[in-house]
């Protein structure tokens, strides 16, 4: 495991000092309450979660050290925490949105022309065929499956995205 995906439970939960692994992450995204260690090490935390989302990409320190500055934002854990326990039915969507949420639910169909991208490595949604969601296009649509890539598509394999999305301005 690389150097910088180990984390001590201490640091991220405050008990005993045991390895923390990206496989770890779900049950600890359980947890209710204030998360100040990983305030604290939010650039560990965002390590982990590239690491557990992309398991392949072997992004180098300047690659993340780009992105970092992002990670400085003072809501970005409790943002980033409240996606993860929101998209596992562990905590509630904010009130402003609910209106939104209840519209995007009945899962309009997409009538432009479409391609659908999966990366093979990808450590939160296993790739597919697509066929599981073609229902929810009416437009010519395609579905791609890149091999070697996790969940950042775009910082992966940049080439493939920006090919998908010059090949779908095509099907015009």
């Amino acid at each position: 495991m690389s150097k910088h995906v180990s984390w001590s439970r201490r640091q991220f939960l405050g008990t005993a000092a045991t390895t923390f692994a990206a496989a770890e992450l779900v049950p600890v995204l359980r947890r209710d309450g204030a998360w100040p260690s990983v305030d604290a090490n939010r650039r560990e935390f965002a390590r982990l979660i590239w690491k557990s989302n992309s398991p392949k990409w072997a992004f180098s320190d300047a690659e993340f050290d780009r992105t970092a500055a992002s990670f400085d934002n003072p809501d970005y854990v409790s943002i980033v925490i409240h996606n993860y326990r929101w998209r596992l039915s562990l905590a509630e969507g904010e009130p402003q949105h609910a209106e939104l949420e209840r519209r995007l639910a009945v899962g309009p169909v997409i009538d432009v022309p479409t391609i659908t991208l999966d990366g093979d490595s990808d450590g939160v949604t296993p790739a597919s065929d697509g066929t599981s969601y073609g229902g929810k296009f009416s437009g010519k649509r395609t579905h791609r499956i890149i091999k070697g890539v996790g969940h950042n598509l775009p910082q992966e394999a940049p080439k493939a995205f920006a090919d998908a999305v010059i090949d779908a301005a095509g099907y015009r």
